[in-house]
């Protein structure tokens, strides 16, 4: 398909979902947009967050195999005495990570996401990536295949 042709089936300029509502300047889409980003890194933080826990969590399990091995290997001692201090340990203050990750979400992440969405809500009609599509606008290069405002109907 000839991409000018595709390009000219679609309207341009971002979708209403992602324009300025009426009436809010640019420092409140700027602000939000921030706000919206920060969110962002949380996620982000989120997800190591859970990663750190996968991988500990697979840490034990492999300290449990190694352990397992140590007295196969006829160092059943050392094996019990690590298996005792070590296996199953807290990693922070009496906390496994399932519990890290519960106090992440409950005490922090959700918090944040309920102020970002009651921002979006309040300041933006519940519009998402307003100032992310106005960074589009200005950046890409109008008309230009593959630079389109956004996908055709149906993509």
């Amino acid at each position: 398909m000839d991409d000018t042709r595709h390009a000219a089936q679609v309207p341009d300029g971002p979708d209403e979902a992602h324009q300025v509502p009426d009436g809010v300047d640019d420092a409140t889409v700027e602000a939000v947009g921030r706000l919206t980003a920060a969110l962002e890194v949380v996620e982000q933080a989120r997800g190591m967050l859970y990663g750190f826990h996968r991988m500990t969590g697979r840490a034990d399990n492999d300290l449990a195999d190694a352990l397992d091995a140590l007295e196969d290997a006829g160092h059943a001692e050392l094996a019990r005495s690590i298996r005792t201090d070590l296996l199953g340990r807290n990693v922070l203050s009496r906390r496994w990570t399932f519990q890290v990750v519960e106090d992440y979400d409950d005490d922090y992440w959700q918090p944040f996401r309920t102020w970002e969405a009651r921002v979006r809500d309040g300041l933006m009609a519940g519009r998402r990536h307003v100032y992310e599509a106005q960074l589009k606008e200005r950046n890409r290069t109008h008309g230009r295949a593959h630079h389109e405002a956004r996908p055709a109907p149906g993509e």
